[in-house]
């Protein structure tokens, strides 16, 4: 199959905004198996943590922005922690939801990346993820940061401007699957922190002492959506 550095501009305008072929169903089920397999064991999940930490801060940042706070930056740690500084109105709707926007990042983007594959779009996913990481770096301020979002940011280019469409396919997929797997255990890594009377600033207990709501519900609101959308991206990337 021809790749994007092969094409015309007229080529890639329409595969940008056009559709693409589904893949075949044991393509869509075997990359969900492998992002399970990075998910589940420990060793390896230890790792893959990065990437849902940079949806994690980038869902800080995005809402930061979008809900007129000013964003100093953000921080990756090899620990797969992360920081994001925003300034403005330390109390109100604003930072609600930008509390609120971490632990839903992952499953929300991964449901949106579902909504995309499965109207046929996959080439488009991949540009935009592209271009999320790229709007993401220019706010990164530390060198672990920044070599993390390179990294996954290359990954994404190379396959979106070299790679077959069926490779292509592949590799969406399997991002796809793991956003929405993958989104679903830091939640649960949270409840047992809190349990062993761990993570006591986290984005939880920061929701708790904004809105006075207890942390456990905000906890209950990370695992709903985190589920929800797993179980609707499923559905959408299974076509059933």
């Amino acid at each position: 199959m021809e790749s994007t550095a092969n094409a015309s501009p007229a080529d890639l305008w329409d595969r940008l905004f056009g559709t693409q072929a589904a893949p075949e169903q044991w393509l869509v089920i075997a990359a969900g198996v492998v992002a399970l397999a990075v998910v589940v064991p420990h060793g390896v999940w230890r790792v893959a943590r990065n990437a849902i930490t940079i949806a994690h801060e980038g869902g800080h940042g995005l809402i930061a922005l979008l809900t007129g706070r000013r964003l100093d930056g953000i921080r990756l740690h090899s620990d797969t922690s992360g920081l994001t500084v925003s300034r403005g109105k330390p109390t109100g709707i604003g930072m609600i939801l930008t509390a609120a926007a971490g632990y839903t990042a992952p499953p929300l983007l991964g449901l949106g990346g579902a909504a995309l594959l499965s109207s046929g779009r996959i080439t488009a996913f991949l540009w935009i993820a592209t271009a999320l990481l790229i709007a993401m770096l220019v706010m990164i301020r530390n060198a672990y940061g920044a070599l993390t979002v390179v990294v996954a940011g290359g990954a994404f280019l190379v396959v979106s401007w070299l790679a077959p469409t069926d490779v292509q396919a592949a590799f969406a997929y399997a991002v796809v699957w793991f956003l929405l797997l993958g989104g679903v255990r830091p939640a649960f890594e949270l409840q047992s922190k809190r349990r062993h009377g761990g993570a006591g600033d986290s984005d939880a207990d920061q929701l708790s002492r904004l809105t006075h709501v207890p942390a456990g519900m905000w906890l209950f609101l990370f695992h709903a959506v985190s589920l929800c959308s797993l179980m609707g991206g499923g559905r959408w990337l299974l076509d059933v």
